[in-house]
């Protein structure tokens, strides 16, 4: 893979990565604030986000810094 090539992927990979980091701190923000509606939404992006990731072999793990 070219170098490019190389840069698409690491770009992918944090996009994916900061998209399960942001849905983290949505779930864990509608769950402090008790609000049943968001925690579903929030969860349901989660579960996308999580998916998109293991399709694509990147692991989200890490991707909140725990």
């Amino acid at each position: 893979m070219n170098g490019q090539g190389v840069a698409v992927v690491a770009g992918f990979e944090k996009a994916v990565l900061d998209r399960v980091r942001v849905a983290r701190a949505r779930l864990a923000a509608a769950q402090a604030d008790d609000d049943a509606f968001e925690v579903a939404q929030a969860s349901e992006e989660l579960e996308d986000a999580l998916r998109l990731a293991r399709d694509h072999g990147v692991s989200a793990d890490g991707a909140d810094g725990r």
